[in-house]
């Protein structure tokens, strides 16, 4: 991983050298430089409009006891949208306007999860954390199982007395 950033971290910035000189070449300077002002406005504005619907779907899912797993992702990716569209540069802006295709989004989301799983670093299930809210519950009782166990079951406790209610 450490060699794979080291290649980006050169690797990208001599990238965009060379084509910053190549449109240079063809449009010159000031239309260049226009350019990358005009991504960076246009990318902040797009940055707005999504970062503010995908905040929207991530409180209604929400509101509705599911974990907002898409949104997160979504949300994660838009951050690294901004960040290449706020860089100078046309291939850090051309994948940072990828990342504001939904479809793209969701095509790498299907990727990052089957690598994520099939790597073993985390184990991803997609499901809710909770039944959302009950009308008419009341909020200071709260839900749960439990087991009584037997005399011979329960740890040794001081003076038999319930270390719970202390």
């Amino acid at each position: 991983m450490g060699l794979i950033l080291l290649i980006l971290m050169i690797g990208v910035p001599i990238i965009e050298i060379a084509v910053f000189i190549e449109v240079g070449g063809w449009l010159g300077l000031v239309p260049t430089l226009a350019i990358v002002v005009l991504t960076a406005v246009i990318g902040t504005g797009l940055l707005r409009h999504q970062g503010f619907s995908t905040l929207a779907r991530a409180q209604q899912h929400l509101a509705q006891g599911r974990f907002p797993m898409a949104e997160v992702f979504d949300g994660l990716c838009l951050l690294l949208a901004g960040a290449l569209l706020l860089t100078p540069g046309f291939v850090t802006d051309a994948f940072g306007f990828l990342l504001f295709v939904p479809g793209f989004r969701a095509a790498f989301r299907g990727l990052v999860g089957r690598y994520l799983e099939s790597s073993g670093r985390v184990n991803v299930q997609m499901g809710g954390f909770g039944q959302g809210p009950t009308p008419n519950r009341d909020p200071s009782v709260i839900e749960g199982e439990f087991e009584e166990l037997g005399d011979a079951e329960k740890p040794p406790s001081p003076d038999n007395e319930n270390p719970w209610q202390k």
